[in-house]
């Protein structure tokens, strides 16, 4: 398990930019990368508009996004893709012969031969600074993926106990937010709120489903992109972060794992049941997370609705479990945004 670092400094000003510079994932990134000193230089790009556009913002200055070409691209060291997976893939085109690293956190590039998965808060780190981390990224080069963070944190998570305690088996049920699937997942979630108290017609165009006030299992036959594809992508992503951890006694075991659509806004909320081999004291455990790093929260459990813009994970409700004296159950919370941001972000850190 990796220790979450803070993100320090570099001593020149690089040259970022970010695809989809108006989404909410690019907010993140922006937030993320102006705490560090000095500022890197950022160039925002849009996802979609062939000319360059105005953002407004509660900020000050207004930020101009320019559009997706090959010129809008050279010269960074690093291009964040925080778009479309459409975006995407036209970014892997334009981006110039040896230009930037491209850090992907759409996942549309995660089957170029080239594309490294990567999570640094999950990762296996070394003793030592020589040894590699994760994937084997000792190039720097080619295409950074970060995993879906609901397969980070579970991966935190059971790499932390993991390295305690021999885990014999776990499942993990994931509550997914609608700002998964960007501000059009957000929009249409609020617009379904307000249309069931007024007993409107619905707007379906990204989950072909009622989700307020519902929970959801499978998304309607047209929705924007399949539930079971999230849950394929997040099993995917979860295996290959368990694979990399180096546990003495073996890879640990993939957990049974189950995605939930919530009618809910921002955060992941995921109900973790792990198994272990011994039976230490429900405290221990919490002192186990505790000592890694994460926000444990022994009183009262953390909840998705005051999560936002917090980093790293917060986990509570640590018990044992009534019929299984050696089972435990946990509640982790993360911002998905934010934690997805603060991965890429560590990766950036790490090539400049």
């Amino acid at each position: 398990m990796a220790e979450v670092r803070p993100i320090t400094s570099w001593t020149n000003r690089p040259r970022i930019a970010i695809v989809g510079g108006d989404t909410l994932l690019a907010k993140e990134l922006r937030e993320l990368l102006a705490e560090i000193s000095p500022r890197p230089e950022i160039e925002l790009i849009s996802a979609a508009a062939a000319e360059s556009t105005v953002l407004a913002t509660d900020e000050e200055d207004a930020l101009v996004l320019v559009p997706l070409n090959q010129q809008a691209l050279t010269g960074a060291r690093v291009v964040f893709l925080a778009g479309s997976p459409a975006s995407s893939r036209r970014a892997l085109k334009a981006n110039p012969a040896n230009g930037a690293v491209l850090v992907d956190l759409t996942a549309a590039l995660e089957d170029q031969p080239e594309a490294r998965l990567r999570a640094p808060m999950a990762e296996t780190m070394a003793e030592t600074a020589a040894e590699q981390p994760v994937g084997s990224v000792n190039s720097h080069a080619g295409i950074q993926v970060i995993a879906n963070p609901a397969a980070t944190a579970i991966a935190m998570v059971l790499g932390i106990i993991g390295r305690r305690a021999t885990i014999a088996r776990s499942l993990a049920h994931i509550f997914e937010p609608a700002s998964e699937r960007g501000k059009k997942g957000l929009d249409e979630l609020q617009q379904q709120t307000v249309a069931m108290l007024s007993f409107k017609k619905l707007k379906q165009d990204v989950f072909d489903a009622q989700l307020a006030f519902n929970l959801l299992a499978r998304f309607g036959e047209e929705a924007l992109e399949p539930l079971q594809d999230i849950e394929a992508r997040i099993e995917r992503h979860l295996a290959s972060l368990l694979a990399a951890q180096k546990i003495s006694e073996g890879p640990l075991p993939m957990p049974s794992l189950r995605v939930i659509q919530a009618p809910v806004f921002h955060g992941h909320s995921i109900s973790l049941w792990v198994e272990l081999e011994t039976d230490p004291e429900p405290t221990m455990i919490a002192e186990w997370l505790a000592n890694a790093g994460l926000d444990v929260r022994p009183d009262e459990p953390p909840a998705n609705a005051n999560i936002a813009g917090q980093n790293g994970l917060s986990a509570g409700a640590i018990t044992r479990d009534a019929n299984h004296p050696r089972a435990y159950w946990m509640w982790l919370v993360a911002d998905n945004l934010r934690l997805a941001a603060e991965n890429a972000v560590l990766v950036a850190r790490e090539l400049l």
